[in-house]
């Protein structure tokens, strides 16, 4: 294959949804970048994951979409969203049962949930040149694990959860040529005696550092006690990413500074029940739900806030915080196996589950104007390394001499 003429298939049936996923982020941001390189890109998913990647400026690739039968609204329905998800799996594997490559192809499936994996497999399965990628971000939780998020009446789902996802790692460690993964920690349990270490790439993700860079160039910056915001959140409202706890955690901020403001920007199943929680804790004036924001409108919220919270009780990494990162925003999490490599500077971490200690930190960074300065640097230091031009720059270069030899 010769430079230039690398054709790649990304499979994302999964983005039903209003909001944007990890997953959808790296692969919408990735193919932008590759596209500039001569690689011609196909991309197979919903109505809404088409306009989606439109929307963030994703155009210049041939789609193969399929329609969703409602219009997804913000906000979530869990059992519409479960038949959407059986629909992308029905027609993902429609397409991919016709779809035939002339000669080598590269079929990437943007996430481990069954829309994306199960058509790129048979793709895989039927077209014997070319090579697959396949994207496994997070491993479910085992039901009885002590640190699950899905307890009490969300057991069944991390049961069912951890069901089906169980075929999937075996498919993926036994037949995908490539395996993208989050974080170090799950390098190994892809490594196989086909498929060595060099196939298994961690992707963190990545941050446009453009629009943070000019702006803390422009001298034109709110100082840190003139902020809205004592604090911001940016994530999917479910259970993993401790969306619940970060209400109980700001309960203990406010005990201790009363007037303490936090904004949650995101959307996802815990919607209602997060804003009951701030209701019943009489937190409504304290605790701000901005809904799914991107680009410019995000931008102002981290403008106006003084540091990031990633709350996450069972995760993988999240790039999310690394995007307010950029904008010198320094960082508070759980103590996580995964997050020491994903996020070893540049954010404070916290004893597992230990909320009072969570709320603790936050004080002190609000506090201890030192402690302030030098986790900032920290963060926007880190945050640099995670530019999208060149992390794209080095998966393609990866992809090309791992899988096509050039």
């Amino acid at each position: 294959m010769t430079e230039g003429s690398l054709k790649l298939n990304i499979i994302a049936n999964t983005v039903i949804e209003p909001g944007m996923s990890g997953g959808n982020r790296i692969f919408i941001e990735y193919a932008k970048r590759w596209i500039k390189t001569g690689t011609e890109v196909s991309i197979f998913t919903s109505n809404t994951g088409k306009e989606l990647c439109k929307k963030n400026g994703l155009t210049d690739v041939q789609f193969f979409s399929w329609k969703l039968p409602l219009t997804p609204i913000e906000g979530f329905n869990k059992f519409t969203v479960f038949l959407f998800y059986i629909l992308g799996t029905f027609k993902g594997c429609i397409v991919a049962f016709r779809k035939s490559f002339a000669g080598k192809n590269i079929i990437y499936s943007s996430s481990d949930y069954w829309p994306d994996f199960l058509p790129g497999f048979i793709m895989k399965w039927r077209n014997k040149e070319a090579k697959w990628i396949a994207g496994f971000y997070l491993f479910a939780p085992k039901p009885w694990q002590k640190d699950s998020p899905y307890k009490g009446k969300r057991w069944f789902i991390g049961l069912f959860y951890w069901l089906t996802q169980f075929p999937i790692y075996w498919l993926v460690k036994r037949f995908a040529d490539m395996v993208f993964v989050t974080s170090e920690p799950d390098v190994e349990k892809f490594v196989t005696k086909k498929r060595g270490r060099d196939k298994v790439i961690v992707i963190r993700g990545g941050v446009d550092i453009r629009p943070s860079e000019k702006h803390l160039n422009s001298g034109d910056i709110v100082s840190v006690e003139k902020r809205k915001y004592d604090a911001c959140f940016v994530g999917r409202f479910h259970c993993q990413k401790g969306v619940l706890e970060l209400i109980d955690i700001w309960r203990y901020v406010c005990n201790k500074k009363p007037e303490a403001k936090l904004a949650m920007i995101g959307i996802g199943p815990l919607e209602t029940e997060i804003k009951r929680k701030i209701k019943r804790l009489g937190l409504q004036n304290n605790i701000e739900l901005l809904g799914f924001k991107d680009g410019e409108e995000k931008y102002e919220i981290f403008k106006q806030s003084k540091i990031v919270v990633h709350p996450a009780t069972y995760d993988s990494g999240g790039m999310a915080a690394c995007e307010a990162m950029a904008w010198g925003l320094p960082g508070v999490s759980f103590d996580l196996e995964a997050l020491r490599t994903y996020y070893p500077k540049g954010m404070i971490k916290t004893p597992c589950y230990d909320l009072k200690k969570f709320a603790e930190n936050i004080l002190l960074l609000l506090k201890d104007k030192k402690l302030y300065d030098k986790v900032s640097k920290e963060a926007r230091d880190w945050a640099e390394e995670w530019d999208w031009d060149e992390k794209a720059k080095e998966i393609l270069q990866k992809i090309k001499n791992c899988l096509i030899g050039v």
